[in-house]
């Protein structure tokens, strides 16, 4: 039998929450204790109260807005120190390729110990000092962002820093905008703890320095507070709103001071594409999803598989896999490392056809395995290369066929980075912004609403998970669903259309004692929920969690976003 909740008695009155057609409600009467009041004493109270919650949202802003800047300047300042060690790093690798090749019978040995040294290296300091820092860490963000998890910046800053400058530096196929985000929030947790911020202020500034972190990384602020809206922290209040584009304008500012104004690519500025051209860019966004489908299992399968490696063959593994990232290299240094200079070439149409599909192949296995290793580094950068590729390969195609129709087949490669985003993160809107910003070239705007749209129907038709919420469920399945709690938290969740808690009563959801729904919200109202209240998509929900119910945490995620219904929620009341 599931508990019945009830509404729990206080010392103090507690603030009423002013909504309609709730001033009569049971659990209304019992926060009033039972006093009958005149209707236009009930009027005052809530003005009072909208007055009230107007002050403390305005005293929220005056303390939140100011530290987000300070998140975001710190968070620029790493983000600019980052990518001028892994440039130096490039270009340590490349001349040791240089060199390299004046030994054309042995000098392909270069590269391979250079590569297995640097995987070796990265992934050692990783799993003694911050397993968390492995990979992206963008999950681990999110698990943090949800109470799953616990983030100690003192470990992630150094180990994602120093790790990610030897594993991408050595040639690994990995990004250096996962790593930045991951820094990013470690930074807002350092400032947070620095200034005392309370919990829901630091959860605020973590979500904030990633945005920050996306920003400095790309030069693209407004993909930096879209990616942290859509993805990351997944809250539109205005709160997370405001410091989320604090922090990145000011990540950003930084970046430039330090970088340059220049977009991360340099990409011509392609005239609009006519109209006819349209099913073309639909057909690049079928073909998107499906590749990016097999990406996410590709990668999901590779973790796998490196996850049964005996521990005392792990690290030889990795020291492998990092060798043959180097000899890759040996042949093409496009193919190794964070694949800029590739995406730049499929950019410019630089690539002739017969040779794209190979450079495909080769980066999407280089990418699966470098980061199945644990190595930290991101996939932002790699998917990038791969949707480039993919684009251009269909412009080209297309050009050959219909020229009419298709005329400039790059313009192909810029609409395809967006659209193998939008399979693989399943967020197209930060996809279409980071596009934009990152190339400077609006022109594409109609048919990157149409692949991407395309993309995102095939990949949800597959019914595929997009791969960070894949990665953290992987996460959590084999870490546990979370630390226990010390203090009673208070969390909030949005119900997903087609989540399990849809068209449930509270009374049936199967939440343990010591977990209490205390709010609902669906947008236009606010009211405390009682056991009979439905839940429906897209509504709001606030529980107020005791240290002896942390379990609940994972119910009500698994609710509320989940894909399958927890065992905990086929109670029956």
């Amino acid at each position: 039998m599931a508990k019945t909740h009830q509404t729990p008695s206080y010392k103090e009155t507690p603030k009423p929450i002013p909504t309609k057609g709730t001033q009569n409600s049971p659990s209304m009467k019992i926060i009033q204790r039972g006093k009958q009041h005149h209707p236009s004493e009930n009027i005052d109270s809530s003005v009072r109260t909208e007055i009230q919650e107007y002050l403390e949202v305005r005293q929220q802003r005056r303390w939140i807005f100011p530290r987000a800047a300070l998140v975001g300047f710190f968070a620029g300042v790493v983000a600019l120190l980052f990518r001028a060690a892994l440039t130096g790093a490039d270009s340590l690798r490349n001349g040791m390729l240089t060199w390299a090749h004046q030994y054309p019978v042995f000098g392909w040995i270069f590269p391979v110990l250079f590569a297995m040294l640097g995987a070796g290296v990265s992934v050692t300091i990783t799993r003694r000092y911050a397993p968390e820092a492995s990979g992206s860490g963008i999950p681990h963000l999110e698990a943090v962002l949800h109470r799953f998890r616990k983030l100690d910046w003192k470990r992630v800053l150094p180990v994602k820093f120093f790790g990610g400058i030897v594993a991408i530096g050595s040639g690994l196929a990995l990004g250096r905008e996962g790593p930045t985000v991951q820094m990013g929030g470690a930074i807002g947790d350092a400032t947070s703890r620095w200034l005392k911020s309370t919990e829901r202020e630091r959860l605020t500034l973590i979500s904030s320095g990633a945005g920050a972190g996306l920003a400095a990384a790309f030069n693209a602020p407004l993909s930096g507070l879209i990616f942290v809206l859509e993805e990351v922290r997944r809250d539109f209040q205005p709160i997370v709103f405001g410091a989320a584009f604090v922090a990145a304008v000011i990540a950003d500012i930084i970046a430039r001071i330090g970088a340059g104004q220049f977009p991360v690519f340099a990409v011509p500025s392609y005239p609009v594409p006519p109209l006819a051209s349209l099913p073309i860019f639909a057909l690049l966004g079928i073909l998107a999803g499906l590749l990016g489908v097999l990406f996410n299992r590709g990668l999901l399968s590779t973790i796998q598989w490196y996850a049964r490696i005996p521990a005392r063959f792990s690290l030889p593994a990795a020291a492998v896999t990092g060798g043959l990232v180097g000899l890759a290299g040996w042949f093409s240094p496009l193919l190794i490392g964070s694949g800029h200079a590739l995406a730049e070439s499929a950019l410019q149409g630089e690539l002739v056809l017969i040779a794209i599909p190979i450079f495909f192949l080769v980066r999407f296995l280089l990418t699966i395995s470098s980061y199945g290793t644990g190595a930290p580094g991101g996939i932002f950068a790699p998917l990038l290369v791969l949707g480039a590729l993919t684009g251009l390969a269909v412009g080209q195609t297309a050009h050959a066929l219909w020229p009419a129709i298709a005329p400039i087949p790059a313009a192909f490669a810029v609409v395809g980075m967006a659209a193998y985003f939008t399979a693989i993160v399943r967020a197209p809107l930060t996809g279409i912004m980071l596009i934009i910003e990152m190339t400077g070239n609006y022109h594409q705007m109609l048919p990157l609403l149409v692949s991407c749209f395309c993309a995102y129907a095939v990949a949800e038709y597959m019914k595929d998970l997009p791969i960070y919420e894949a990665l953290l469920e992987r996460d959590l399945k084999r870490g546990g669903v979370g630390h226990l709690l010390k203090e009673p938290v208070v969390v909030e969740f949005t119900i997903h259309t087609g989540a399990p808690f849809v068209g449930r009563e509270v009374r049936s959801l199967g939440l343990p004692s010591g977990c209490i729904l205390v709010r609902c919200s669906d947008g236009k109202r606010e009211w405390v929920p009682k056991a009979n209240t439905q839940l429906e998509a897209h509504m709001r929900i606030t529980a107020m969690i005791a240290p002896d119910a942390s379990n609940s945490l994972e119910i009500l995620r698994q609710g509320c976003q989940g894909h399958a219904p927890p065992e905990q929620a086929k109670a029956k009341p």
